[in-house]
């Protein structure tokens, strides 16, 4: 049984240590923390000039109050006064800048990916360009040669 522990513990320890779960950790740990910065984003910057666009409509005031045990449906100034008197609310508004933080999300994230793809590409075209600059073909037998060669090392054919 102690045996089998310490067996479990150790492989998980070795899963633990491996770069991707570490990688993946400090991912996570970055992505909160950009999550938090677009969630003001959209709370502090964005959403204001666009309820005052919309007639001075505040997004986090926008809710809809369901029937108390009753059957009434009582009317509150905001809904902070509604949730205080314990009403139960449909935070529509609420809801409406989640779906607007994620799709800012969810482009800085695109854009993010496209970025490193580009970066990628370029690395990959500068990589095959050093390729080719340091070999030749040899019109014979068509293997790549060092381009400081005057003869293939496969056929022996004298190179230009």
């Amino acid at each position: 049984m102690l045996d089998c522990l310490k067996k479990n513990l150790d492989e998980f320890k070795t899963f633990a240590m491996r770069g991707n779960v570490i990688d993946m950790a400090v991912g996570i740990i970055i992505g909160a923390a950009f999550g938090k910065i677009v969630d003001s984003l959209v709370k502090d910057v964005i959403m204001p000039p666009l309820g005052m666009l919309m007639s001075g409509v505040d997004f986090t005031n926008l809710y809809i109050t369901l029937p108390n045990k009753n059957g009434e449906i009582l009317t509150y100034e905001s809904l902070e006064q509604a949730q205080a008197a314990g009403a139960i609310t449909i935070n529509y508004g609420i809801f409406i800048n989640t779906v607007i933080s994620f799709i800012l999300v969810a482009f800085a994230v695109f854009m993010m990916i496209k970025f490193i793809n580009k970066l990628k590409d370029t690395a990959a075209k500068e990589e095959a360009q050093t390729e080719e600059a340091t070999t030749k073909t040899c019109p014979k037998c068509f293997s790549s040669v060092d381009i400081r060669a005057t003869r293939c090392p496969h056929c022996t054919s004298e190179i230009e």
